[in-house]
């Protein structure tokens, strides 16, 4: 399969298809800082009912905490057990039991940060010594993924060599994800968007969610594929029901998110999120779909209440 370069470079295009012809967070997301965002009051079209709760729960959602900051995390807990979320991401680890004790599950445990990653052999102690630990944290507390990333870009490190020294590095971890049953997910970032460093990635290396899909491959394991990211894919890609349907078999996470500003789910983005959704359950997946958006809105309870019922098909 021949793979797009995102940003157009000819060098970058011709290298990777090289490497798929040849081969076979500055920190986790629970330590992010408060994002800071222009409140806006809730759209006349959004028609939220402020008692909301999932009626359907054909899909399993969940949360990335550290969209709501500065926003207490058990005071988030117990909203998203209120709005009928079924579980949490991207909160301290510190804040697992308290999860679980409102009856809710931990999708997705953090590990290494997207700036450092397994790109550059320089980084593989540290990346394999966090994904090892988070693999058993994962496994004591029933949390069916660990996150990875590939890292920035470095000047010295091509794309052939940066994806050999990725999948290098994941083979040496994935053994003992399979042995407990845990699931890495890759998260595919764009590297368009430089307006707020959690809008975008500038110098990501897995910004092509093509190529993501050819790093997995390579991988060659049922405990590793790749975090479908739909604000991400829509931005470097496009095409998103199709590549969902495409690469259903190589998926193993969902995040949602308004584009392009990464807002709520409403009509002031791009994404039209039913239908996709609809594709989702299609395809048989029965994993986690976590809301990622930044609230925008005067209420961001009501903006999550909103995205449960856009989501809820």
């Amino acid at each position: 399969m021949k793979t797009a370069s995102p940003n157009n470079s000819p060098a970058t295009g011709t290298s990777r298809r090289n490497f798929l012809k040849t081969s076979a967070l500055a920190a986790t997301y629970g330590g992010l800082a408060a994002v800071p965002a222009t409140t806006k009051a809730v759209p006349a079209t959004a028609q939220v009912d402020p008692a909301y709760r999932i009626e359907k729960g054909r899909i399993r959602q969940s949360i990335m905490g550290w969209c709501f900051k500065p926003m207490p995390e058990k005071e988030l807990a117990k909203h998203c057990k209120e709005i009928g979320l079924v579980a949490m991401e991207g909160i301290s680890i510190e804040s697992y039991p308290m999860v679980k004790e409102l009856g809710l599950k931990v999708s997705l445990v953090g590990s290494h940060g997207f700036a450092k990653g397994p790109i550059s052999p320089a980084n593989h102690h540290e990346v394999k010594k966090i994904l090892l630990d988070r693999i058993d944290l994962a496994a004591s507390i029933g949390a069916p993924n660990v996150i990875t990333f590939t890292g920035m870009r470095e000047a010295v490190i091509n794309d052939d060599q940066g994806a050999k020294n990725c999948i290098n590095c994941w083979l040496e971890v994935i053994k003992h994800a399979e042995k407990k049953k845990i699931t890495l997910v890759l998260e595919h970032l764009n590297s368009r968007d430089n307006s707020h460093p959690m809008k975008g990635h500038p110098g990501y290396f897995g910004d092509n969610v093509d190529f993501c899909i050819q790093l997995v491959k390579a991988v060659g394991s049922p405990n590793f594929k790749l975090l479908f990211d739909i604000y991400h894919v829509q931005i470097m890609n496009g095409d998103v029901i199709r590549r969902i349907k495409m690469y259903k078999d190589y998926i193993g996470h969902y995040h949602t998110a308004g584009c392009p500003g990464r807002g709520e789910l409403d009509d002031n983005q791009e994404i039209n999120y039913p239908p996709i959704l609809r594709a989702i359950l299609e395809t048989g997946y029965t994993g986690y779909v976590a809301q990622e958006f930044i609230p925008t809105w005067d209420d961001p309870i009501l903006a999550l209440r909103h995205a449960a019922k856009v989501c809820d098909v």
